[in-house]
């Protein structure tokens, strides 16, 4: 329901904005939230009315809670986990969608890419309160399809769980992503297309990152990379350079160095042969091998957290790429710099993913720890720091 922005909200929002944290310009904000630019300045201006989901994706971005920016001030807790029921429904029911309208599938796919834009862009608020809708409407759609439309019914399918799960895993309901994964594998075989396989594959990994099985999520990615589709074009090397990506990770985590420079040195040869872009919902390319290669040292430890800081020196991830991406390089680049001493800088990273995607920082589980740290470290810097841990909940 609309927020009369002329009751105040489109004055507290720049407020917010331009006077306290994380003080952007519009510009910066519009991006952030994922909202036109014009919208913005209407909103501020108070000439627009604004939505319940265009204003919790503003104070996600800003860094405070909803409630502050109402014109009632009534309290708001987490709206995108308050909304996670409604998607375990939605998807409990996968097979047996409730009767209802079907739009034309032009209008699917569009419905499917905004939401992946969503899942790039961290909007997991907007995610969780849109996709139970959405996926219902696909069941359906897929369920009356017949013929080649069952095929583009399932893959539209594929890519909706995908970003129905990003919010879900993000937002720690491990369990609901994990039945959203085995969705996506059911229906990948009805898809007819090779590569959605490596797509799942990759995203599959999120339950052992979860269950803390390493090992076992290395050698499934691992078969998923021997099964995959011989690379003959763009997609083929993307979809293959992104699982070697992911198996340096996990393998990292597993402390298989060898493994993971191994996987690390694949993706890296194979994103000289793509452009940095966006391939089946991931980005692969040169920066995010990159971004990955950060993510290994911090995951091996040791003398390899140097590596990280090394990486940093010369080069930051271009704004091209998926605010989740490069705010992840920013929060593990934080870690680094926690672990080598350098608490200053380490809270500068921390503020800097912070701007950049807000809601994935604030739910990423290394930023409390963190934070944590930092705060118990940094008590004479305590009002910047103490407001950030307590924005993420840290303890």
């Amino acid at each position: 329901m609309p927020t009369d922005a002329t009751g105040g909200v489109g004055r507290r929002i720049a407020y917010y904005r331009s006077v306290v944290r994380p003080k952007l310009t519009q510009k910066q904000l519009a991006d952030a939230a994922c909202v036109a630019l014009g919208t913005i300045r209407k909103i501020e201006r108070g000439e627009r009315g604004v939505t319940d989901d265009t204003l919790a994706a503003i104070a996600e971005a800003l860094g405070v809670d909803p409630g502050r920016l109402r014109s009632d001030r009534e309290p708001s807790h987490s709206q995108a986990r308050d909304a996670l029921p409604a998607l375990s429904a939605a998807i409990a029911a996968y097979d047996l969608p409730e009767d209802g309208p079907v739009r034309t599938i032009g209008e699917l796919r569009q419905a499917v890419d905004e939401a992946e834009a969503w899942r790039l862009g961290s909007q997991y608020t907007r995610l969780v309160r849109r996709m139970p809708d959405l996926l219902a409407e696909l069941a359906r759609a897929h369920q009356a399809a017949v013929g080649q439309e069952r095929a583009v019914t399932a893959a539209l399918l594929v890519s909706a769980y995908r970003s129905a799960d990003a919010a879900a895993y993000k937002l720690g309901a491990h369990d609901l992503s994990a039945r959203m994964i085995e969705l996506m594998r059911w229906v990948t075989s009805e898809a007819d297309d090779p590569l959605l396989g490596a797509t799942v594959a990759y995203v599959r990994t999120e339950i052992f990152f979860a269950a803390r099985a390493h090992a076992a999520g290395l050698r499934a990615l691992e078969r998923a990379i021997d099964t995959a589709p011989a690379p003959s074009g763009l997609d083929e090397f993307a979809a293959r350079g992104a699982l070697h990506m992911r198996a340096a990770v996990i393998a990292g985590r597993a402390r298989d160095a060898a493994a993971a420079n191994t996987h690390l040195q694949e993706a890296g040869a194979l994103a000289e042969r793509v452009d940095e872009d966006i391939y089946r919902g991931t980005a692969f390319g040169p920066d995010s091998v990159r971004i990955h290669s950060v993510s290994v040292a911090v995951s091996l430890g040791g003398d390899h957290v140097g590596q990280a800081l090394d990486v940093a020196r010369e080069w930051k991830p271009p704004t091209r790429l998926p605010g989740e991406r490069r705010s992840g390089f920013y929060i593990e680049l934080g870690r680094a710099q926690l672990w080598s001493g350098l608490a200053d800088d380490a809270f500068e990273s921390l503020k800097v993913a912070r701007r950049i995607a807000p809601q994935h920082t604030r739910d990423h589980p290394w930023v409390r720890e963190d934070a944590s740290t930092l705060r118990r470290l940094k008590r004479a810097d305590s009002e910047s720091l103490t407001s950030f841990a307590e924005w993420c909940a840290a303890t």
